[in-house]
């Protein structure tokens, strides 16, 4: 039994060696173009947006209500006083990005990456964070002005975020 570990340990580094798994690493910003380099005001309501990348746009007064925005990319993007009601944000991406002044209410963002997202101003009543990644200081601010119950997942707001 102690030999069986060794034996497998070697047919797996063999196997690395032989057929190696190729390795892509660069920037996000570097490598994703983002769909639109938008400065607000556009009207995305409704949108099939599915997996479209925003890098390094303001979306200032922009509405997005009930957008399918699953999966999509959120790259250092503004998008202060944007409408963001019952938008489906499931398994997104919002890295470095801003939400000031923002309407997440109803919101869908379960299984979101949000790190390093800052949320100033933001209501998020009825929005569904289940599973969400957060900074720990943003999730505590969210606490403060979380409640509703989400309209279409049937999710606690507070229990979404893990508010005590």
């Amino acid at each position: 039994m102690k030999y069986y570990r060794l034996i497998v340990s070697v047919f797996v580094a063999v196997v690395m060696f032989v057929m190696p798994l190729s390795a892509h690493a660069a920037s996000s910003s570097s490598v994703t173009k983002s769909i639109l380099n938008a400065v607000g005001g556009e009207d995305f309501s409704g949108k099939n947006l599915i997996r479209a990348e925003f890098t390094n746009a303001t979306f200032k007064n922009t509405n997005f209500s009930n957008a399918d925005l699953r999966g999509a990319v959120f790259n250092g993007v503004f998008l202060d006083g944007a409408n963001l009601h019952g938008i489906d944000f499931s398994s997104g991406i919002a890295y470095v990005s801003r939400f000031k002044n923002s309407d997440l209410s109803d919101a869908i963002l379960a299984d979101a990456n949000m790190l390093q997202a800052t949320f100033d101003g933001v209501n998020i009543i009825g929005a569904d964070f289940s599973n969400a990644l957060l900074d720990v200081l943003q999730a505590k601010k969210l606490c403060q002005v979380a409640s509703g119950v989400n309209s279409k997942t049937g999710v606690d707001t507070r229990e979404s975020l893990g508010c005590e």
